[in-house]
């Protein structure tokens, strides 16, 4: 996976730069329709080998709130402008600075909050051979997750039951048929809204 790495690294510094402007509009925006807070989320999250990095997001939720870890679209502490930035993924630019520092890569799981590695058991385990990326197979499928979870009942217990493991078995699949094309393709069909 060494093209892999040198490709994340190259990209992102591209990426940061050709999004510049797109980047500190955000931050405007952010700072003006939703002042009293950080414009930038930080949050730790799991990352390659079990170990823990700071992830960078947009902020797109009330400063004070105390949500469960899954996100469900219309939720009260999702703000106007956080759901538009998280409907075009613009709340994950930030995470091209995490793909430069090498703590993520463009193309793999999505990193989880800790708790969720734990669950990992047998050759499942094997998923944190992969850096976590800000797109993969897993989120071309669910990509519209948090509708989804909206229409369940339980939220947590359906991302829990249904959603976790089907991931996991998805980014098992990628693992062990990882190949460059394979990543530019699942990027290509990412910015184009297609599915795998």
């Amino acid at each position: 996976m060494f093209f892999k790495s040198i490709f994340d690294r190259i990209a992102s510094l591209f990426g940061l730069l050709f999004l510049s402007p797109i980047l500190l509009v955000v931050a405007i925006l952010i700072r003006v329709k939703m002042p009293g807070g950080p414009v930038v989320f930080k949050q730790k999250r799991v990352g390659r080998h079990g170990k823990l990095f700071t992830m960078y997001k947009f902020r797109s939720m009330t400063v004070s709130h105390s949500g469960s870890s899954v996100s469900v679209k219309g939720e009260s502490r999702i703000t106007p402008l956080g759901a538009k930035l998280r409907k075009y993924k613009l709340d994950e630019l930030p995470e091209l600075w995490n793909v430069l520092i090498g703590d993520m890569s463009f193309v793999g799981p999505r990193p989880d909050v800790p708790g969720y590695a734990d669950k990992l058991e047998g050759d499942d385990r094997r998923m944190l051979l992969l850096k976590p990326g800000i797109t993969g197979p897993a989120s071309l499928k669910y990509r519209n997750e948090e509708e989804l979870l909206a229409e369940q009942e339980n939220p947590q217990k359906y991302n829990d039951e249904v959603l976790f493991p089907d991931k996991v078995r998805i980014n098992i699949e990628y693992l062990d048929h990882w190949s460059f094309w394979n990543d530019i393709k699942i990027i290509v069909y990412t910015v184009l809204g297609k599915d795998l």
